[in-house]
């Protein structure tokens, strides 16, 4: 249906003539932005980055509500969907928003490269409350939530900096908002891959084997942030540095 609308759309309906372009100068423009994305100063560990600084959060992101849902007998906390939208939905989205708020300011104030590291350990380090409540299995919403609270700032505040991280790079280039959407784009795929196979993972493991491996997960984040922080501008994200 869609392809014939477009058919329809390209073929019979009426256009003005000042509505064309010159199809070889939007080609070689598409192909000049994304060969200059690839062509940027050390795009390798950058891309890579992209891709691995998430790589524990991603998989543990597909399997939380599971675990959260699931029933004792199978090694979850066996809670309503009503509990566990309160906890995502209000607890965490708290925690999430101040996470990601004081990120920004202390990004402000010292700039990106004094705490990228830190921002890394909190979106990473905060999953092993996972581990935590899948060997006591708390019962206490309290305690549940506490916890998902603490998991949650640890990502907000995590997050900004990938986010900065990624606005800096575009920086690099003439084609800025592009080369951020092509970043964005990293970042997409390096949440979808690791989470495609989160859940075959988890039943190969078991919950709390399966949140301990995400804890060993972490560990390409800090070793990819160990190549691009070497060469971060140290003022990056210094009160307006961030803009444009």
């Amino acid at each position: 249906l869609f392809l014939l609308l477009a058919l329809y759309h390209k073929l019979i309906l009426p256009y003005p003539a000042s509505d064309t372009s010159s199809k070889k100068e939007k080609k070689g423009a598409y192909w000049e932005v994304l060969a200059s994305f690839f062509k940027i100063k050390g795009i390798v560990p950058a891309i890579a980055f992209l891709l691995l600084y998430r790589f524990s959060e991603s998989q543990l992101t597909k399997m939380a509500s599971p675990f959260l849902l699931d029933s004792r007998e199978n090694g979850g906390l066996a809670m309503s969907l009503t509990e566990k939208g309160f906890a995502y939905g209000t607890v965490g989205i708290i925690s999430l928003l101040i996470g990601g708020i004081l990120g920004g300011i202390l990004a402000a104030r010292h700039g990106l490269k004094k705490w990228i590291w830190w921002m890394a350990i909190a979106i990473n380090l905060p999953n092993i409350v996972y581990i935590f409540m899948s060997y006591v299995l708390p019962e206490n919403s309290v305690t549940i939530n506490l916890m998902i609270a603490v998991e949650q700032f640890g990502y907000g505040f995590g997050f900004t900096g990938y986010m900065l991280y990624m606005i800096y790079l575009a920086s690099k280039s003439k084609y800025k908002t592009a080369h951020f959407a092509i970043a964005t784009g990293f970042m997409a795929l390096g949440m979808m891959i690791p989470g495609m196979m989160s859940g075959y993972i988890q039943e190969l493991l078991g919950y709390q084997h399966f949140f301990i491996y995400v804890i060993i997960c972490t560990i390409p984040s800090f070793i990819a942030l160990w190549f691009v922080n070497r060469t971060l501008d140290p003022d990056f994200g210094i009160k307006n540095d961030t803009v444009g």
